[in-house]
Formats: structure tokens, sequence, C-alpha cells
């Protein structure tokens, strides 16, 4: 990703930067100083933003305002910081480090970081309800929340970690690794790309289109997660590797093997890009998206 797509990127990702911190000051969030320290640790840990960029990106595409964007997206940012979280506890994934730091139960104890991911998460609720766009555009939010609480819940990213804690080592099959990582995973890129399009005053057409995209886009960043974890360093991924092949656990390498991964990315990229045929130069910080996350080493 280069040249005006990738400052592109950098803007919004410095604007959500810039904003998340506010919805958890003590003016905006009454939480106890202890939990309020324990969420803003995951919540500030950096990462890419990826789906925060993804709803200002879609959003704009079809005309959306950023400030109205805004505090959607960074209501998905603590959603999924809210999922790290819970993934990285022992009765998980038990990882010991994420983006090079350690986990939040390494840090805060295992009560505190399950009580900090369920803050995460409803925090993420009222910021979406109280904004300023809920009040001028009611329908729009409301058909915005609830295709996030859809995504992100018991038939997506939770049913999704639900089939992956299920499965046993060794015995899924392609299609179940398939539809694990559709749920855990590419549901709330879609979302966040559907929420951009419904907020943005897209057409359901557009809006259709942008989640066709999200839902590419996140199983492409899923395939490249399970590759990297089979051949980046952990000083790249800043977290343990070749942890799920140890464990037993189904990914596209172990499920396709490593060069039909890399060719099932590349099919996947095509796939986002295609979804993007009816948009025009509006939608090609959504285009630069799909190159960071082929090229990204971490």
């Amino acid at each position: 990703m280069a040249g005006p797509r990738s400052q592109e990127y950098s803007r919004l990702r410095g604007m959500v930067e810039e904003a998340l911190p506010g919805y958890l000051s003590p003016a905006a969030c009454g939480a106890p100083d202890p939990l309020r320290k324990a969420m803003e640790y995951s919540l500030m840990a950096g990462g890419k933003r990826v789906r925060p960029v993804l709803l200002l990106s879609a959003g704009k595409a079809v005309g959306g305002r950023e400030e109205e964007l805004l505090p959607f997206a960074c209501a998905v940012e603590f959603v999924h910081t809210y999922s790290l979280i819970h993934d990285d506890l022992p009765a998980m994934d038990d990882d010991d480090f994420r983006r090079g730091k350690p986990t939040s139960h390494k840090v805060f104890g295992e009560g505190m970081a399950v009580l900090a991911g369920d803050a995460l998460l409803t925090e993420a609720f009222r910021i979406m309800a109280e904004s300023e766009a809920a009040a001028a555009q009611p329908g729009r939010a409301v058909r915005a929340i609830a295709d996030l609480a859809r995504s992100a819940g018991a038939e997506g990213m939770v049913g999704g970690q639900q089939m992956d804690l299920s499965s046993v080592a060794g015995t899924a099959d392609a299609s179940t690794v398939d539809e694990i990582e559709l749920r855990k995973t590419a549901a709330l890129l879609a979302s966040c790309a559907r929420m951009g399009g419904i907020l943005g005053g897209g057409t359901q057409g557009q809006v259709d289109a942008l989640g066709d995209f999200g839902t590419q886009l996140g199983l492409l960043f899923q395939v490249t997660d399970d590759i990297l974890d089979e051949t980046a360093s952990f000083e790249e991924m800043g977290k343990g590797t070749a942890k799920d092949r140890a464990r037993g656990k189904w990914t596209y390498p172990v499920a396709y093997g490593l060069p039909a991964a890399n060719a099932r990315a590349e099919a996947l990229g095509r796939e986002a890009l295609d979804a993007l045929a009816a948009f025009g130069g509006e939608a090609d910080t959504l285009r630069g998206l799909v190159r960071m996350v082929q090229d990204r080493r971490s």
C-alpha cells in the first residue's frame, strides 16, 4: 500500500488513535480506575486499526461524513479489543503476548481481563447509541448497531469462537475451517463495511457490495494470519507463532497446505476487489486495504 492510498489510511488511522482515549476518559466513562486502566491497556496497545478504518472508508465511499462515522469506528475497535482480551485467556487460546506486550490477563489477572473485555463490549454500544449520528439519523444508527450485534454475537464472532473451541484437534475438514473463519473473523469485518455504507447513506446495493467486500477482506485477513503463524517470527507478529499447528488446530495451511493457502489468499484478494467494481475512485482506500492485508508481516 503506497502513495495517496497509504497516506489516507494513515490519516484515518491517526484520527481513530486520537479519538479513542476520549471515550475512556473519566468524563465519558464512569468506570472505577482499576477497570479503566485495564481497558486502556489493551485498547491503546496499538494495532493496525483495520476495522475502524474500514468503516470510515466504506462510509466515505458512499458520501458519509467522517465526524458522524467516527464514534461508530471507535466502537468497533472497542468490540475488536474485547474479543482479543477474551481470546487470549487461558480458557481460550492461552496466549501470553499480544502486539509485543504481555496480554491483559498476564498483567491484571484473569478476572480483571474478563471484566475489561465485558466493559469494552458494553461501552461500544453506549458510544454508538449516544452519538450525534444516532440522534440525527436514528433509523440508520439502529440498522448499523443491529448489524454489529448480529455479526459480533452468537451467529458471528462468538459462534465462530465456540466452533473453534469445540473442534477436535486434527479432525476438522476444510469446509469446517471455512465456516469457523467466516464467523470468527470475516463476519465482523463485513459488518464494519456494511455499517459504513448504512451510516453514510448508501443504497441497499452499495451496502450489500460493501458487505461482500468486507467478507472477502476478512477471509483474506484470516488466511494471511494463518500463513504468518507458520512463517513469521515473534518479533514480526508480537506474539507466539507456530502455535496453531502445535495445538492441532485446523487452519488454512493445515487444511489446504501452505502453497494452496497462498493461492487462496491471492484469489480472495481478487474477489474483494471485484466486489468494488461498481465504485470509482471514492473506494480507493478500500482497495488499498486489500494490498495492505496481502503484504503484511505482522
